[in-house]
């Protein structure tokens, strides 16, 4: 599961005739862990770190459920808690939009014939990217340990072995 994927995931095919019977007997699993806390809305969980063993690292599995005939499909989202994912996702919008603008400009003042020193802040608009992107792996390798324990949470309550895409 260490890999460059930013929101690892899976799909589990579990051979049952009800989805809502698939997720009780999650939840309550899940109430005898001491590790994990969960939400739970009809058709989803979200597997969460116990607070107390919590970082802002800390990863989560969203799994939601589909009825697929006599099957029950499964699919399983990894990420980190939604704030932190939102502020790499805005910090990269941000920078995107910083750089553009700043190309922008900068190609305008060249084509005019004036010195476009303004250019000098699209490759570091791109190295900040660079930066925010080695940072989220480091994040990621320090939540890697916790990740693995809900995945094998998950595979012990599923009787089964996942492999995550």
């Amino acid at each position: 599961m260490s890999s460059f994927r930013i929101r690892p995931r899976f799909k589990h095919l579990i051979k049952s005739t009800e989805k809502g019977e698939l997720e009780r007997h999650i939840c309550d699993e899940l109430r005898k862990s001491k590790q994990f806390v969960f939400t739970h809305i009809i058709g989803h969980i979200y597997i969460k770190i116990h607070p107390k063993e919590q970082h802002v690292w800390s990863p989560q599995l969203h799994l939601s459920f589909e009825q697929e005939d006599e099957n029950v499909v499964v699919r399983g989202l990894y990420g980190p808690n939604p704030t932190v994912w939102a502020l790499f996702f805005f910090g990269y919008v941000g920078l995107g939009i910083l750089s553009l603008f700043a190309g922008i400009w900068g190609t305008s003042l060249w084509s005019l014939g004036k010195e476009a020193t303004v250019l000098w802040l699209v490759p570091l608009f791109a190295a900040l990217a660079g930066g925010l992107y080695i940072v989220s792996q480091a994040g990621q390798k320090l939540g890697a340990q916790q990740m693995f324990d809900i995945h094998h949470f998950y595979e012990n309550l599923s009787h089964d072995k996942i492999v995550v895409n």
